[in-house]
């Protein structure tokens, strides 16, 4: 068996982890996009969580974010990576999620008659705002090999009779929580100025760049007079000065604004918070870990994480400030979760899906 795993995005490098700690050289070939151009505080990260140093790296050309560049640099990738891809010949090319580098990798792969393995298939929000709604899509019928989280997101890949065989593994994410949240307590270096504190993330395009509605989810939020730690993303940041909030929010005396953290730090302030607010799919599944367990509070309209909604881990309240208000409020006085099983497995699909690929290549 010979793997060519390629990554691109931090949430990527976090989902894959586990798995590339199980392999090795001689049967794996780690390819770093560098999609998010931050290429040195992308190294770092990956050296963060100890990982070997990617086989081969790409330096991407930084463009704006819009959709022409998206495209562009789904193209770049395509074009570096088929040089790569060719030389090396793997058995599979191994992607997770729902990335221009995964929608740029598959389209690769199968050009060069590579079979694709997609980790995290099956996930759907039906939102056709959202990009990767878009390359998850794609990915999912050109994959040979799909490894669905659950039973519901393998039953929507068979609904859409997709050429793959489909797997249901867990999600890799609650395996990256059981192998660091140990060492995240130990050298995690926030101190929160209060034990009652609620963590908020947001990020999403739909969210952050529609003035409307940033003000609608950030009114919500000083509403609720809640003690909140709000780790802002640089996109976040960007548009808060754009639109005129960032002064405000700063100023706040209930929010402590500060810059988007690492993994080692978001996994111990979600450990020490009493829920979370967010918009983000991968604190969805981290959330629901037997080590973390708090719910979330999902500021969308849609989630592709239903299982975690239905579990009672979180709770889709959209973008409407008044009904964000009246959530915090109700889960400052009660924040309980009744289920005592993660959706997304017992930390051991790493395992299950390298056993299927040896079974398979």
């Amino acid at each position: 068996m010979k793997v060519a795993i390629v990554l691109g995005t931090r949430p990527e490098i976090i989902k894959l982890s586990p798995i590339i700690n199980k392999l090795n050289k001689k049967n794996s070939t780690v390819i770093f996009t560098g999609q998010h151009y931050d290429f040195d505080m992308s190294m770092k990260f990956i050296k963060e969580l100890g990982l070997r140093s990617p086989d081969y790296k790409m330096k991407l050309t930084k463009l704006q974010n819009t959709t022409n560049d998206r495209a562009t640099q789904s193209g770049e990738i395509i074009l570096n990576l088929a040089k790569i891809i060719s030389s090396i010949n793997p058995d599979t090319v191994l992607v997770q999620g729902d990335t221009n580098t995964v929608l740029a990798a598959a389209i690769t792969s199968i050009k060069c008659n590579i079979p694709v393995s997609h980790v995290e298939a099956g996930l759907r929000s039906y939102d056709w705002r959202m990009p990767e709604e878009h390359n998850r899509i794609a990915v999912d019928h050109i994959s040979e090999l799909l490894f669905a989280p659950t039973k519901a997101t393998k039953k929507i890949l068979e609904k859409e009779n997709v050429h793959g065989k489909i797997f249901v593994t867990g999600n890799t994410s609650i395996d990256a929580v059981e192998q660091y949240i140990r060492i995240a307590e130990k050298k995690s270096k926030i101190t929160p100025k209060t034990e009652n504190f609620v963590l908020a993330t947001l990020h999403r395009g739909e969210n952050v760049d529609n003035k409307e509605t940033l003000i609608s989810i950030l009114k919500g939020i000083m509403n609720s007079n809640a003690n909140i730690i709000f780790t802002a993303h640089p996109r976040t940041i960007k548009r808060l000065r754009e639109f005129g909030l960032y002064t405000k929010i700063k100023n706040s005396k209930k929010i402590s604004l500060i810059p988007a953290v690492g993994y080692f730090d978001m996994l111990y302030l979600m450990k020490k918070c009493q829920f979370i607010i967010s918009d983000s799919g991968g604190i969805q599944e981290e959330a629901t870990s037997p080590k973390i367990r708090k719910k979330v509070l999902v500021v969308r309209n849609t989630t592709d994480r239903p299982e975690a909604v239905r579990e009672g881990f979180s709770e889709l309240v959209g973008t409407n400030s008044k009904k964000i208000e009246k959530a915090i409020k109700k889960n400052l006085q009660k924040s309980t979760i009744t289920s005592r099983t993660s959706p997304y497995g017992r930390g051991n699909s790493s395992k299950k899906i390298i056993q299927i690929l040896r079974k398979t290549f």
